[in-house]
């Protein structure tokens, strides 16, 4: 998603003389609009990637579908994609730490069954981990979906590919082949950004670059939060990768977690935050709202969701006993979805992958802080 109105649909081809233009229309074969744009590419180590192309389409229609094409006629299929509602109800797909292994396929086909208007990644997509042609094969295990649906991700730590004295440039892959509309959200990162979705503002935040007070990170997070109109986005999300609430023995005392959380918590608990979603734990847990390490009716659910599949396995064990503000952990591979029905409520589920099914396992209705008085 680029703004309110507009989409922004990369490919990538092995033909140097393939042109950065993308046609398109509402009906199939029928393309009326046309948009053109831009190709790069990009080196890491020994490898050089193929055209990475990226174009802009719009102003687009809401809740409608289009058809179309990259390149000339003739050169590839033709794709459909549906926009997001300007208007509730909306639906997001929640999945992180995807990967791409046996689980990872299971849960694609279960999103694939589910009537979802955006999906949202807290990071960790391909676990290429510096073998560049992994995220190659990512695209094409995704694509079915994500040439679809708008993704709308944020980075983890298997997408900092830095590497000391011979590539020191961190996120190389993830910023040339994940271009986010960070620019439209005035942030001078592809880390951070966010962006509105009917009546709900989404913010994704990078667990893995600058974010103590007095940063960039911070200052654009504070700016981005003072201009929200809960009149006209009742619900607001915030996306991180390292989770500030956890009761996994995985990823303890770790300062992208910790730190971020000790530096930020205050902001997102004084702008009412509805929900923080996060991966990096491979295992699903829900808490009550929370500010501070205790329950606060007025602070944030915080939802870690690292569990899409990944091929380092689940995180199985807990710190037991179980804290008062979790209220519910397993580890297994799933997604989630966000039902937006209004301004005022909404309904979250979470999916275990089992027997081939999306079996429902956690369900919970919430009520926006904005429409809570005494909040």
């Amino acid at each position: 998603m680029v703004g309110s109105d507009k989409m922004r649909i990369s490919w990538i081809t092995k033909a140097p003389d393939t042109p950065a233009i993308v046609k398109y229309g509402t009906s199939p074969g029928d393309y009326k609009f046309s948009s053109s744009g831009t190709i790069n590419s990009y080196k890491y180590m020994w490898y050089q990637s193929d055209e990475i192309h990226e174009v802009v389409i719009g102003p687009l229609k809401p809740n409608t579908q289009y058809y179309y094409i990259c390149g000339s006629e003739g050169q590839g299929p033709e794709y459909n994609l549906k926009t997001p509602p300007a208007q509730f109800p909306v639906n997001f797909v929640v999945t992180g730490d995807l990967g791409q292994t046996y689980w990872t396929k299971s849960t694609i086909e279960h999103i694939a069954k589910s009537t979802y208007d955006v999906l949202i990644n807290p990071g960790d997509l391909s676990y290429a981990d510096r073998i560049q042609p992994m995220w190659d094969s990512f695209g094409r295990l995704v694509e079915p979906q994500a040439s679809r649906r708008p993704w709308m991700v944020t980075q983890g730590n298997h997408e900092v590919e830095k590497i000391p004295l011979v590539h020191s440039h961190p996120f190389t892959a993830y910023n040339t082949r994940w271009h986010m509309p960070y620019e439209e959200s005035g942030s001078n990162s592809n880390l951070y950004y966010s962006f509105n979705v009917a009546g709900a503002h989404i913010i994704m935040l990078g667990s893995y670059v600058e974010f103590d007070e007095g940063s960039d990170q911070f200052k654009w997070l504070e700016s981005d939060l003072s201009r929200i109109d809960r009149k006209r986005t009742q619900w607001v999300i915030v996306v991180v990768h390292a989770p500030w609430y956890n009761s996994n023995t995985d990823h303890q005392g770790e300062s992208e977690a910790d730190g971020m959380k000790a530096a930020m918590e205050n902001l997102l608990f004084k702008a009412r935050v509805d929900i923080v979603f996060a991966g990096h734990i491979h295992a699903y847990e829900r808490f009550d709202r929370v500010y501070k390490e205790k329950l606060n009716k007025c602070g944030p659910v915080y939802i870690n969701i690292g569990d899409g599949g990944n091929r380092e396995g689940l995180a199985t064990k807990y710190i037991e006993p179980q804290p008062n503000i979790s209220k519910f952990r397993e580890a297994s591979f799933g997604h989630g979805q966000l039902l937006m029905v209004n301004g005022t409520q909404a309904q979250w589920t979470w999916h275990r992958n089992d027997d081939n099914e999306a079996i429902t396992s956690d369900t919970i209705h919430l009520t926006a802080l904005s429409s809570i008085s005494s909040c």
